[in-house]
C-alpha cells in the first residue's frame, strides 16, 4: 500500500502539556471514564465524503486542496487510491471506523446505474481486502440522493415515479454494500426531502411515500441480515427551503405518525441543531428521552453564518453539553462522525491530520468534564430539588402517577388561595458551577 501520509507520524497521546501539533492533548484512549474507555464512549469515525473527497471547492470558487491522491479523478483508480488513503488515515489516528454515501466510495455512471452497481461491488471488495487483519469497520453507510439532477425535487418526496424507483434502487445497493461492509447503521438523510411552495406541492403525498420509501428499505434491510439501526439525520433547511425532518421533535412525531419508531432512531448533527435554533445539546436530549438517540455528526456551525458550514468542533462548552448528555443516555450504539471539513486555506494533508486531532480532543475534553460534571453531582442535585413538589407532597406524587383528576386539582387550588411562588432556577449560578468544573 502508497503510503500517502509519510511525513504523518503516527498519532499519540502526550497529554495537555506536549505542544508537539501532531500529539493528541485530551484524547487518551485507553483511559477509564465511568467505567469505560474513552474510546468505547467515543467511538470515532471518518466521513468519506469531506475527508476523502472534498477538495474545498464552494459555490464561489474552485477547490484548494488536491485529493486525487495519485490517481485521476472520476476512475476506479481514484476510488482504489482513496480507500489507501483512508486506510492509513484512520490507522495514525487510531480511528476504528469510517462512514460513507455510495457515490463518495465510486464515481457514478451518468448513463447507467448498473454500471455503477457493478463498480460499487468492485470497491467494497476492495475495501474488504485492505481492512482485513485491521481494526477499521464501518460505522454506517447512507446513499446519494441530492446531488444528481433527477433528485432536484427530492427522492422520496420526488413528484416523479419513475426518480422515485431510482431512490429505492440506490438504497437497496447502499444497504447490501452498508451490510457487506458490516455496518452498524444506515442513514437517511433527507438532502432535498422538503419543498421551495405550497403552490406546486402535495405535502401529504410526498411524506407518505418517504414513510413508504423507508418502510421498504427496513424490510429489505432486514431481509438481507441487516441487525443495526436505521436512522434519521435531522436538517430545517438547505438545501429545500421547507425541509420534512427540521427537527428531532419534527422527526420522532413523523416516525411514530408512520409507525417507523420501532426500527429508526436519529442521527444528530451539531451544525443542523444550531440551523433549527436549537442548541446540539437540546436535539441529544429530545432524541435522548424519547429513546432515540442513535448516533452523532461531529461538527460544529459558525454563529455568524446562516449556512451548514461544518467546522471541526472546538467549542469545548458545546462537546462538554453534548457528552453531559450522552452520558446521562447511557451511551450510545452508534458514533461519532466527523462530518466536518477543513476551511478552503486549510489545504494540505497536514491540515487534515490537524482537523481531526483538534475534533478528536474537543470531544475527549467534553467527556473528561461532562463526566466531571456529573461526579461534582451539584447540578443533578439542584435539578432533583427544581422538581421536589412533585416527590414531597401527595399532590405532586397524584400528579406524576396520574391518579389525580382536573376537578381534584382544581379543589387543591381553591383550598390554597393562591400557590407559592416557583423557587428560582439559579441560571447564573449553575453556569458558574459548569465553569468551575470546567477551568478547574
Amino acid at each position: 500500500m502508497s503510503a500517502f501520509f509519510a511525513s504523518i507520524p503516527q498519532i499519540a497521546y502526550e497529554g495537555p502539556a506536549s505542544k508537539n501539533p501532531f500529539a493528541f492533548k485530551y484524547y487518551d484512549a485507553e483511559k477509564v471514564i465511568m467505567g469505560k474507555k474513552m474510546k468505547e464512549h467515543l467511538p470515532f469515525a471518518m466521513a468519506w465524503w469531506h475527508n476523502l473527497c472534498a477538495n474545498g471547492k464552494d459555490m464561489f470558487g474552485e477547490g484548494t486542496a488536491d485529493k486525487s491522491f495519485g490517481a485521476k479523478p472520476g476512475t476506479m483508480e481514484h476510488a482504489k487510491a482513496k480507500v489507501d488513503a483512508g486506510i492509513e488515515f484512520m490507522q495514525k489516528l487510531g480511528i476504528e471506523y469510517y462512514c460513507f454515501h455510495d457515490v463518495d466510495l465510486v464515481p457514478e455512471d451518468s448513463e447507467d446505474i448498473n454500471v455503477t452497481n457493478a463498480r460499487l461491488d468492485e470497491i467494497s471488495d476492495y475495501i474488504l481486502e485492505k481492512t482485513k487483519g485491521t481494526n477499521i469497520k464501518c460505522l454506517w453507510g447512507t446513499a446519494n440522493m441530492f446531488n444528481n439532477p433527477r433528485f432536484m425535487n427530492g427522492a422520496g418526496s420526488t413528484n416523479s415515479a419513475e426518480v422515485y424507483c431510482f431512490a429505492a434502487a440506490q438504497i437497496k445497493k447502499a444497504l447490501d454494500i452498508t451490510v457487506k461492509l458490516g455496518g452498524r447503521g444506515y442513514v437517511f438523510w433527507g438532502g432535498r426531502e422538503g419543498y421551495e411552495t405550497l403552490l406546486n406541492t402535495d405535502v401529504k403525498l410526498e411524506q407518505e411515500n418517504i414513510a413508504n420509501l423507508m418502510r421498504m428499505a427496513v424490510e429489505y434491510g432486514r431481509s438481507i441480515g441487516f441487525t443495526g439501526d436505521f436512522l434519521i439525520e435531522p436538517k430545517p433547511k438547505e438545501p429545500m427551503k421547507h425541509q420534512y425532518d427540521f427537527d428531532a421533535a419534527t422527526a420522532i412525531g413523523f416516525l411514530r405518525q408512520y409507525g417507523l419508531d420501532k426500527d429508526f432512531k436519529l442521527n444528530i448533527e451539531a451544525n443542523h441543531a444550531t440551523l433549527a435554533g436549537h442548541t446540539f445539546q437540546h436535539e441529544l436530549r429530545i432524541s435522548a428521552i424519547n429513546g432515540m438517540l442513535g448516533s452523532i455528526d461531529a461538527n460544529q456551525g459558525d454563529m455568524l453564518l446562516g449556512w451548514d458550514t461544518d467546522e471541526f468542533p472546538f467549542n469545548v462548552y458545546d462537546t462538554t453539553l453534548a457528552m453531559y448528555e450522552v452520558l446521562k443516555a447511557g451511551g450510545i450504539n452508534g458514533g461519532f462522525n466527523f462530518d466536518s471539513k477543513n476551511r478552503r486555506p486549510s489545504n494540505t494533508f497536514e491540515d487534515m491530520f490537524h482537523a481531526y486531532i483538534l475534533g478528536m480532543d474537543t470531544f475527549a475534553l467534553g467527556l473528561i468534564k461532562a463526566a466531571a460534571m456529573i461526579e461534582d453531582g451539584r447540578i443533578d442535585e439542584f435539578v432533583k430539588q427544581r422538581y421536589a413538589s412533585y416527590t414531597d407532597t401527595e399532590i405532586g406524587r397524584k400528579i406524576r402517577n396520574h391518579s389525580a383528576t382536573l376537578a381534584e386539582l382544581a379543589d387543591c387550588a381553591a383550598q390554597m388561595k393562591k400557590p407559592a411562588y416557583p423557587a428560582s432556577g439559579r441560571q447564573e449560578l449553575l453556569e458558574q458551577v459548569m465553569n468551575e468544573v470546567l477551568f478547574k
